[in-house]
């Protein structure tokens, strides 16, 4: 309902209550959302008022407009904060989403001199590569290209990698994962990324390297993963 005598703006109403609905599930990804005459008449309010929400939550990517045919409901991105140290299996589920993987590559390969540096082992050391693709409700969220030690995390098999990697870890060998350094940048899709995440040429992509370590500060992993710009955001809470 609108509350005409409300000191609350009647477009910012109209616009937080197409909002909640977009955010509970009522409306759906896809979805029509009714015309701006269509608001007006229901709710007593001018069609400039409508329009103003509707742009207002189009301009914030709730919704996208195709002239001609009307005003949808766009796909949500998914907000991962950054404040802990998950997997993308644990976020996914504490959001209450199936996550899966499809596993691209598994091979043990010989460390050059980059990651060799980086994982702190001597160049040629055997290394797992882990090529996949992170999925959420069977939706391509992100690439990933993880690289362990082999002689350091043992046991892994392509059986394990489509599924948690740090469950098997922390769970079935024992060890503790500690604590990971992270960078971020916004680049332009390649060809094997457009292929995977199944998006346009020179869409956005959010390209982060993560380097982890065990809580014996031994670096283990070194993950770079490319996230849907379209649908995925990253969210940090910083205390002064």
């Amino acid at each position: 309902m609108i509350d005409k005598h409300s000191p609350i703006p009647i477009y910012h109403q109209l616009e937080e209550q197409i909002k909640t609905k977009i955010e509970s599930g009522e409306y759906k990804a896809g979805d029509s959302l009714p015309s701006e005459r269509e608001y007006a008449e229901q709710l007593g309010i001018s069609r400039m008022t409508v329009r103003q929400a509707i742009t207002n939550l189009a301009n914030k990517h709730y919704l996208y407009r195709i002239k001609g045919k009307g005003t949808f409901i766009a796909e949500q991105k998914l907000e991962q904060n950054l404040n802990g140290l998950t997997s993308f299996t644990e976020d996914m589920k504490a959001r209450g989403m199936k996550p899966s993987n499809k596993l691209i590559n598994f091979e043990i390969i010989p460390a050059n001199e980059g990651l060799a540096e980086q994982l702190h082992i001597p160049v040629y050391t055997p290394v797992y590569e882990i090529k996949r693709i992170r999925l959420a409700e069977d939706e391509p969220m992100a690439l990933e290209r993880t690289y362990i030690s082999a002689n350091l995390i043992k046991g892994l098999t392509d059986e394990i990698a489509q599924s948690s990697l740090y469950y098997y870890i922390e769970d079935k060998l024992g060890l503790r994962i500690g604590k990971a350094s992270q960078i971020f940048e916004a680049t332009l899709a390649n060809e094997e990324e457009i292929q995977y995440l199944k998006i346009e040429e020179n869409s956005p992509v959010l390209f982060m390297k993560r380097v982890t370590q065990l809580a014996d500060g031994t670096t283990f992993e070194v993950v770079k993963s490319s996230y849907r710009a379209d649908r995925y955001k990253f969210m940090l809470d910083l205390e002064r």
